[in-house]
């Protein structure tokens, strides 16, 4: 099965149905023990209450959504480009909550998903664009094949469980 990316335009950032598509695609990568802000087993309204959150920055045009549609129509993937907020910043954006559905993993999905959100910031004219990421789970690999370089490490920054730190690495790429 293939998957197609697009950007997510802010009428349809308050679809009912399409909240429900990312929400079953946030628990599933979740309770897979990816890295996408949470530890299994999923908390639900939590991530319910965040995928409320960055639909109403969607919304309201401070951030944009790339999601992955299989071929059956199904939303199997997503991630933010965070706006920062003053001018100064708006040539950068955060790259936030980048998965795919663990059903669609290991066949080019993800190349799929971080081209696309590439090719969605050099729309918006960004010159790079920066994301962080869980120590100790091989993303870093990943990451740089599209370029992004380890710019900075916050030592035990996330908690996975009591006596379970983790690094968080901070990775940036260029666009231009």
């Amino acid at each position: 099965m293939t998957v197609t990316f697009r950007v997510v335009d802010r009428a349809e950032a308050r679809d009912p149905h399409l909240r429900d598509e990312l929400l079953g695609t946030w628990v599933a990568v979740t309770d897979a023990g990816g890295s996408v802000g949470f530890v299994a087993p999923a908390p639900i309204a939590e991530i319910a209450a965040a995928i409320d959150l960055a639909l109403a920055r969607v919304a309201d045009g401070r951030d944009r959504l790339g999601v992955l549609v299989a071929d059956d129509g199904a939303v199997v993937g997503l991630g933010l480009l965070v706006g920062r907020g003053p001018a100064i910043f708006d040539h950068w954006r955060t790259v936030l909550r980048v998965m795919v559905h663990p059903d669609h993993q290991g066949r080019g999905a993800g190349r799929t998903l971080v081209e696309g959100l590439h090719d969605a910031g050099r729309s918006l004219g960004l010159e790079h664009l920066q994301l962080t990421v869980r120590g100790g789970e091989g993303l870093e690999a990943f990451c740089a094949r599209f370029g992004y370089e380890v710019v900075g490490l916050h030592p035990g920054a996330v908690r996975v469980a009591p006596g379970d730190d983790r690094d968080e690495l901070m990775l940036v790429a260029r666009l231009a």
